[in-house]
């Protein structure tokens, strides 16, 4: 066997070490989508192919719960509904598939997260595009050059990975951290 699971791991590990040293931008998404959800706004969230899966995982944590007991919290994840992914795409082009959506839901003030490992997703980067002509405030999860997408979000997270898995890989860690200082924020405010 020529593939070693041990270095997969040491690799992942080195990413997600690189990652912990610049968490900037992690710790203001985590603060926007706190403040946002205290003022009963809602979080909405999309991807494609395993950042679709991601971006599922994300809302269900905020849904559902991450670790603590807390109220269930406003979180769509755009990749859900067959009937709306298909129609749009028939009807408008499969670019069109998350920008339709946010225009549909989206308020200002609302927080719109991309996921895509490249960063250069067409129907990503239209998504996020849409949800900052709708003034709400606008994050990217990426890859290591952020891609298109760097450039349409306020705020843009980029893993310093190329490897596809390593990417995906800190991005789940990321969730779960980000999911964390929520679960923080929304027990500290009811004490």
């Amino acid at each position: 066997m020529t593939y070693s699971l041990s270095n997969h791991l040491n690799d992942t590990s080195a990413v997600l070490t690189r990652m912990a040293s610049q968490t900037a931008q992690a710790e203001e998404l985590a603060k926007r989508l706190c403040q946002a959800l205290q003022s009963g706004k809602k979080m909405v969230v999309f991807g494609n192919g395993g950042s679709a899966a991601d971006a599922q995982h994300f809302a269900a944590e905020l849904v559902g719960r991450f670790e603590k007991e807390r109220p269930g919290l406003p979180a769509i994840a755009l990749t859900t509904d067959t009937s709306v992914l298909t129609a749009v795409g028939n009807d408008f082009g499969y670019d069109q598939v998350f920008a339709r959506q946010v225009q549909s839901l989206v308020q200002p003030g609302d927080i719109v997260i991309a996921i895509s490992t490249s960063g250069n997703s067409a129907g990503v980067i239209k998504g996020a595009e849409e949800g900052r002509r709708l003034k709400a405030w606008t994050a990217a999860l990426t890859g290591q050059s952020g891609g298109k997408l760097k450039s349409a979000v306020d705020c843009c997270i980029s893993v310093p990975s190329e490897r596809t898995a390593h990417i995906q890989e800190c991005h789940i860690a990321l969730i779960h951290a980000i999911c964390a200082c929520v679960d923080e924020a929304f027990l500290t405010a009811r004490v």
